[in-house]
């Protein structure tokens, strides 16, 4: 199984670090780091803010080739320079095969890819249409929709910023179909509805990096506990003192 996935496992090449002590290599999740597997389909990185997961991800991004702000291997745009330099201290271990797509999709940078798509592309390979002239939510799944194709390396950092909960879910089936056309994802989420897909790898990041099952992540079980008694929740949340 590992020979058929585009990325193995990332390993953090501690002897080239020159101090632990500043960022990111302060961050408990990247002190600890050795030697990560990928599953062949699904990897998740979760955790709450601060703990390291984008950038994390955006290094993994940018050690494969990726532009630092999102889009293919062939994007080298660049709005503002605020990546860090753990891409250069990392070590990608490539599986056999090697991918015939590959995106790198990032909420917070969205709408700099959205605009340079429409500069190089006119949206002719992203369904037609600009993604500027639609919201941002649909602009997302059209994205991926029409520029996904399939055998494919896909790393997606917190879609959820841009998509409703029936949307979160849509994205779920098209993971699903482009998993069947042999691609790889990597996603670093906080949303318990996208790392719900049942053959994946979860890591939850805090003090370091573990692997968890899905039902054991914080964010899994803190949004179960609210909805299963919200009106309780909230006079804890609001109310006691």
């Amino acid at each position: 199984m590992k020979n058929n996935q585009y990325l193995r496992h990332v390993e953090l090449c501690r002897e080239k670090i020159q101090s632990f002590s500043k960022y990111p290599y302060c961050l408990s999740a990247i002190k600890n780091l050795s030697i990560l597997d990928f599953h062949p389909k699904v990897t998740y990185l979760v955790g709450e803010n601060g703990t390291g997961k984008s950038t994390i991800l955006e290094a993994i991004a940018v050690a494969y080739g990726f532009n630092p702000e999102g889009g293919t291997r062939n994007f080298n745009f660049s709005t503002k320079d605020t990546h860090s330099d753990l891409h250069k201290n990392l070590k990608l271990v490539k599986g056999v095969k090697r991918p015939n797509d590959g995106f790198f999709l990032r909420a917070e940078s969205f709408y700099n890819v959205a605009t340079n798509i429409d500069e190089i592309d006119g949206s002719n390979s992203y369904g037609g249409i600009s993604l500027h002239s639609q919201s941002h939510g649909e602009a997302f799944l059209s994205l991926i929709r029409n520029r996904f194709s399939g055998n494919g390396l896909y790393i997606l950092d917190e879609p959820e910023a841009a998509l409703s909960p029936s949307r979160q879910m849509s994205l779920l089936v098209i993971m699903n179909e482009l998993i069947r056309k042999g691609s790889q994802f990597i996603i670093a989420t906080h949303s318990p509805i996208i790392m719900s897909y049942p053959d994946s790898i979860v890591y939850e990041l805090s003090d370091g990096i573990k692997e968890v099952k899905y039902k054991d992540t914080e964010h899994y079980k803190i949004t179960k506990a609210f909805l299963d008694n919200p009106e309780k929740m909230l006079n804890i949340l609001l109310f006691e003192e």
